[in-house]
């Protein structure tokens, strides 16, 4: 291959030696014919023609020795008859004259022909720069710049064929785009090891051009690909981003004739915008990511601040997080105090895995159980060295890479979250975007956290409120008014035993009874109202039923409920019912009320319309209030509608697993 190489110039030489001969025996024929019809001297001018060509094509030196072919031919070839024509002085002054003029003109018609070379090249290049760079400055996709690229490359360099390469993290190469002026094409999407010799090696361990002028005897894929596609040389160079090697252009020949000893400068022209086209597609891919980000920390966030239940907010934390980070597999767990964790939401597992509620020991190693040991973010990138040491789901589930971050709750570890890619590992920044979901889902549970303990508090202040007047009622049922009962009983009997001679003693204790009588009626209603007995001995249905014939408004009351619930959940129907219908009849003004109880969807729910005045205030008085109090302490809701003019209509639904 170096003899062939050497060769070259040899051959070329030779064949321009041929044509200059050719060409002075051609203007020496021309000549001949002229001599009889000019002087000689002026003859001497049209070897000129010979010169030229010489110089244009083949270089000034080789128009040098065919200015001397064209001396000695006209000097020895037509010599004067009778004498030698070269003996004259002046004569002999006239070839001086003209070889150093055909040496001069010889010379500027090299450099022109040079000149002109180089201009058409980098026209060339030029414009073929400008076309790359209108791509990138046009945001083109990266895979249409890199194809421009490698075309432009390919044609500059009078290449056969070339391709860009991209270095991936494994130690491989892969190409990104290729280009031929052949049938043959090299391989794109397919990766390379970087075993052997080859362009992309070479310029990864060196970061600079390289250039290869035999692939003959050569190991490795890439070396084998040259020579099954005829290839006899290539060269290549880096493509820099960010001060680092990301890729690689390479172009490649199958001629013997070597590329041009500035192709390395030409490649790294283009080299340059390459560059730029990733780094613009990596800062709008970044700006994506960052966009998509924060739109999913703001979905998160709203359904935080809403109020969501913590069971959706962890499957919307898996989702989300999964789609962002292209994780295979999402586990949001909860750390229990015997060592163990349950999964409180996922992504990604399949019918049969473990599943959310599902409680089990973790095993090490494994990221999350190293969050769940150190309360500290952790990493696992699984190798085949690894993967034996792996816990058995993680082998069944296949997993390549996974990264971990606590779930820190008002100082203390709760939980964490856990992604994993049974392909690729993740990029290096993956924990820290893990932190921002951590964080929220972290305020989640705290809120979560507080409103179960104000729900529990307000339930226990209920329940306390309730007691007490259920207690009071009991003291005042068996005892005040038990007294004044059997006092009315002592006073009738000793009515009847007044004689008869003493009439208004007689009518002085009958008075007495009566208003006796009447005072245990109205410690009955107070008893009633403190705590109504009918409620705790036969239930919410009968309690109601009482409730309403006491009303001095017609009521219609609809009843499609079981006849008995928990009694924190009767007695807070049974005074919203109450609070209703006593302010229907003190301010609405109503001519009809219907009261509706029914179970439906696990919860009891009521409803107290009237056609009264309306104009309620939802939060206005003590008693609206105490009731929304009420209903709310056990994880209820209560909603008033009351229009003006239009009566109110009062909705309450009640949880019944909570109550």
């Amino acid at each position: 291959m170096a003899r062939s190489r050497l060769a070259l110039p040899s051959v070329r030489w030779l064949r321009g030696l041929l044509a200059g001969v050719a060409l002075v025996a051609v203007v020496t024929g021309f000549v001949a014919l002229l001599k009889p019809y000019v002087p000689v001297l002026n003859l001497l001018v049209v070897y000129l023609l010979a010169v030229l060509p010489i110089a244009v094509v083949w270089g000034a030196r080789l128009a040098a020795i065919t200015s001397v072919l064209s001396v000695v031919a006209f000097a020895f070839l037509l010599p004067r008859q009778g004498s030698l024509w070269i003996a004259d002085f002046r004569n002999l002054v006239a070839l001086g004259v003209f070889l150093v003029t055909s040496f001069v003109v010889a010379e500027l018609a090299a450099r022109s022909r040079r000149a002109a070379v180089e201009s058409a090249r980098l026209t060339e290049e030029q414009s073929a720069l400008r076309r790359v760079a209108t791509l990138v400055a046009e945001s083109d996709s990266p895979a249409t710049v890199f194809e421009a690229v490698t075309r432009e490359v390919g044609l500059l360099c009078g290449a056969d064929l070339a391709r860009m390469e991209r270095y991936e993290a494994d130690g491989t190469v892969t190409g990104v785009a290729a280009w031929s002026r052949v049938p043959a094409r090299l391989s794109v999407g397919t990766r390379f090891e970087l075993l052997g010799l080859s362009v992309a090696r070479e310029v990864r361990r060196t970061s600079g051009p390289v250039r290869l002028d035999s692939f003959v005897g050569a190991t490795g894929e890439i070396a084998e690909e040259a020579r099954g596609l005829g290839i006899r040389s290539s060269v290549g160079g880096p493509i820099l981003v960010a001060g680092q090697v990301w890729g690689v252009i390479a172009a490649s020949t199958r001629s013997i004739e070597p590329f041009a000893a500035n192709t390395e400068s030409q490649i790294a022209r283009f080299t340059e915008l390459v560059a730029t086209a990733v780094e613009n597609a990596e800062a709008r891919a970044e700006l994506r990511r960052l966009a998509d980000e924060q739109a999913a920390l703001r979905r998160v966030a709203t359904l935080v601040a809403r109020g969501g239940e913590p069971e959706l907010v962890f499957d919307l934390v898996a989702e989300e997080l999964g789609q962002l980070t292209d994780a295979d597999i999402t586990g949001i767990f909860r750390f229990e105090s015997d060592g163990t964790a349950t999964m409180m939401g996922s992504r990604g597992l399949r019918a049969g895995e473990m599943g959310v509620g599902e409680r089990r020991m973790l095993e090490s190693p494994s990221a999350i159980a190293s969050v769940q040991a150190t309360g500290e973010p952790a990493r696992y990138d699984v190798d085949d060295g690894l993967r034996p040491q792996l816990p058995p789901f993680l082998r069944g589930w296949g997993v390549r890479s996974a990264v971990a971050s606590p779930i820190n709750v008002e100082g203390r570890c709760w939980g964490g979250i856990s992604i994993a890619s049974q392909h690729e590992p993740f990029p290096p920044a993956t924990e820290q975007r893990m932190v921002e979901f951590t964080e929220i889902v972290a305020t989640a549970i705290a809120n979560a956290e507080s409103r179960a303990q104000l729900a529990a508090s307000r339930a226990r202040v209920v329940a306390a409120g309730d007691e007490m007047r259920r207690r009071l009622e009991r003291n005042l049922h068996d005892g005040a008014q038990q007294r004044l009962v059997s006092l009315a009983l002592v006073l009738r009997v000793a009515q009847r035993d007044v004689p008869d001679s003493l009439p208004g003693v007689q009518s002085g204790i009958g008075q007495a009874v009566e208003e006796l009588t009447e005072v245990v009626d109205e410690l009955r209603e107070i008893a009633r109202g403190i705590h109504p007995a009918i409620l705790v001995d036969n239930g919410l249905g009968p309690a109601l039923r009482t409730l309403t014939r006491r009303s001095s408004v017609p009521v219609a009351l609809k009843i499609g409920a079981k006849s008995r619930y928990p009694a924190p959940l009767e007695v807070a129907a049974y005074y919203v019912v109450a609070e209703a219908l006593t302010n229907m009849a003190k301010h609405a003004n109503a001519a009809h009320a219907e009261v509706s109880l029914e179970e439906r969807d696990g919860r009891l729910r009521l409803s107290i319309r009237d056609d009264g005045a309306g104009g309620a205030e939802p939060r206005g008085g003590s008693g609206l209030i105490g009731l929304h109090d009420r209903v709310e302490a056990l994880g209820g809701s209560i909603l008033v509608i009351s229009p003006p003019g239009h009566g109110t209509a009062i909705y309450v639904s009640l949880p019944l697993e909570r109550a």
